[in-house]
């Protein structure tokens, strides 16, 4: 990860807007370091190199580690979104969708992110509805390119797109703990889910991996 850069002090120049960016950063690298449940707010506030009492000027620590969440969600599911977008071609879709969707490793800090808070969710209510938006956001992109295959004559759909898509996300979903974890490789976990994929649709994604793997040598 990068090293990390402090936080100007509150009223050291720079907007609010600007000021709470910058501590929404020191939140994300308190939380990689500490973890949810051992984190205080002191630890923010060394990150932002400022005062605990200017970091509840932004408001206290469970309502900036939700905030840091939601943020994390959105930045996950953009990236997802716009990786699939890049092709009109609903083969390459799902193979991107899957590339982005698993992490690249241990130090994976947006996934880390995502799953620092997950815990939160069997007892928050508020925490759990944002998971659950997770969720689904990532099926309907899954059940949208899925849709598409079948349309564009690429698929052989075993199963209705819904259901083969929230089958996948609930793979990756096991799948990236054991990446975070180190007991598995991205490599392994996106070989696991190309193989479900073409159970469920019919078409061998690693067909075109090795094509371009033979034209990049």
């Amino acid at each position: 990860m990068a090293a990390k850069s402090r936080g100007t002090k509150k009223g050291a120049g720079g907007g609010r807007g600007a000021r709470r960016a910058e501590l929404a950063e020191a939140v994300q690298r308190a939380l990689l370091t500490r973890g949810l449940e051992g984190l205080r707010l002191r630890d923010v506030a060394d990150e932002a190199g400022v005062t605990p009492a200017a970091v509840l000027y932004y408001g206290d620590l469970d309502a900036l580690v939700h905030e840091t969440y939601q943020q994390a969600i959105t930045r996950y599911s953009q990236d997802r979104e716009a990786a699939a977008d890049g092709f009109d071609d609903a083969r390459l879709k799902l193979r991107a969708c899957i590339d982005k969707g698993v992490a690249t490793g241990p130090d994976d800090g947006l996934t880390r992110l995502l799953f620092e808070y997950w815990p939160r969710c069997l007892r928050d209510a508020k925490a759990a509805a944002l998971d659950s938006s997770l969720t689904e956001r990532q099926i309907a992109v899954y059940a949208e390119i899925l849709t598409l295959g079948r349309a564009q004559g690429h698929f052989a759909l075993q199963d209705p797109p819904r259901l083969i898509a929230a089958n996948l996300v609930a793979m990756e979903d096991g799948y990236q703990m054991e990446v975070l974890a180190g007991r598995r490789t991205r490599a392994e976990v996106i070989a696991a889910l190309s193989s479900y994929a073409r159970a469920a649709t019919g078409h061998d994604l690693s067909a075109e991996r090795d094509q371009e793997a033979s034209q990049a040598q």
